[in-house]
């Protein structure tokens, strides 16, 4: 009898058993045990994780050094130079030679005054100069014509002095000689008189030495006028001599009169300048390179001295003012670099801190905050920041004072 064949039985699936219901209690070690199973199934995966690890710290690590070693603010604008041009004389605009927001240089034309009236008055000055150079001429002439002309007095007195002096010497020498005279002729009428009382002369010689007696008198008088004569001669001398002697004073008061007509030459001379200084002020030239801006004058208007005219914005030399907090410059100091950021083009220029401000800017407002009182609330202040623009970062000169920009300051 054959032997059946045994039929294989057909292989029955196993149901996989249902996950158990989670219980507060037992959930936890399922996930971790979840946990390992994912990591058994794969093995690479915990490498993975701390390699995503690793580049997550280093890429916090990463951020804060980058953030923290850089200081920006958002209260912060561009600045510059506005050079104001205003009129140095009275006059009226005959010509305006430019329009706003128009470029200029340095010692361009930007206005014409009339010139006429000081024309005028430079003329005037050309005459009263040529005047008082005519009468310093003349008085430095006069200073060695004055020093010859004393000089010659002074020796002409001391001549007439000497000769004076030996005029009395002769006046004295004949009243001398005259005094002899009277007294023989005194001694001669003594002794005839005797004679003639004892009648041994003749009475008519007697008479005739009466007569030579008295002739002997008039002789001595007029000898002793003939001193006084000549004494009052040297008296004039004297006088003569003194007054010559004055020369010194006398140049020097010529002298003085020279040097008073010099400095009236000078004054002149300075008249004349500001004449023509006024003169060329008539015409209105840009002190410095820049964009016209604020024109306040047009053609036939008059202008008064330190009258504002016309404003020229030096787009040449611009910096950034950064108001940052002070608890921002704790490490920020001239010479470090800087990125400012302008809103109004979103482009990056390169620069640097040149100077921190002396004072936050609430010192220099119109009202300063007293804090001197019992409810003082602290407020952390601002204080500007001086950014400069490197060379060469704006050719085109796009940028103007006033825009809003955002500097980044890297302190480190």
């Amino acid at each position: 009898m054959a032997e059946a064949k045994v039929q294989p039985r057909p292989q029955v699936e196993e149901p996989e058993p249902r996950e158990q219901p989670w219980h507060a209690e037992e959930g936890e070690p399922n996930r971790r045990e979840r946990a390992r199973s994912y990591f058994r199934q794969h093995p690479h995966a915990k490498w993975w994780l701390l390699l995503f690890l690793i580049i997550a710290i280093v890429a916090g690590l990463l951020i804060w050094h980058y953030y923290s070693v850089r200081e920006s603010t958002d209260d912060a604008q561009i600045d510059g130079h506005i050079a104001p041009v205003s009129a140095r004389v009275t006059g009226t605009a005959v010509n305006v030679y430019v329009e706003d927001n128009t470029y200029v240089k340095a010692g361009d034309l930007l206005a014409q005054l009339d010139p006429k009236d000081n024309q005028v008055a430079v003329a005037r000055a050309e005459a009263e100069l040529a005047d008082a150079e005519a009468n310093a001429r003349a008085a430095g002439t006069g200073i060695p014509v004055t020093s010859t002309s004393t000089s010659s007095t002074l020796r002409t007195a001391e001549a007439n002095l000497a000769a004076a002096q030996k005029e009395v010497d002769a006046a004295q020498a004949r009243l001398r000689d005259a005094q002899a005279q009277h007294n023989l002729a005194v001694q001669d009428l003594a002794r005839f008189k005797q004679l003639v009382v004892k009648e041994e002369i003749p009475q008519q010689r007697y008479d005739t030495a009466v007569s030579a007696e008295q002739q002997a008198a008039a002789a001595v008088d007029a000898a002793q006028a003939g001193v006084l004569t000549a004494q009052s001669h040297v008296q004039q001398a004297e006088a003569q001599v003194a007054g010559a002697k004055t020369a010194p004073q006398q140049v020097a008061i010529t002298r003085s009169r020279a040097g008073a007509a010099q400095a009236q030459v000078q004054k002149y001379q300075s008249a004349l300048e500001q004449a023509q200084l006024n003169l060329q002020y008539t015409t209105v030239r840009a002190p410095v390179s820049g964009i016209i801006s604020k024109r306040s004058v047009e053609p036939g208007q008059t202008v008064q001295p330190g009258q504002p005219l016309f404003a020229i914005v030096m787009i040449d030399d611009l910096w950034v003012t950064a108001n940052y907090k002070e608890t921002q410059l704790t490490n920020m100091h001239p010479g470090q670099p800087a990125t400012i950021s302008v809103d109004a083009f979103g482009k990056k220029y390169k620069g640097h801190v040149d100077s921190i401000g002396g004072a936050t800017g609430a010192r220099f407002s119109l009202l300063p905050p007293e804090n001197a009182t019992g409810n003082f609330v602290k407020v952390v202040q601002r204080i500007p920041v001086k950014i400069v623009f490197e060379k060469g970062q704006d050719p085109e000169h796009q940028l103007r004072p006033g825009m809003s920009v955002e500097p980044t300051v890297i302190t480190k």
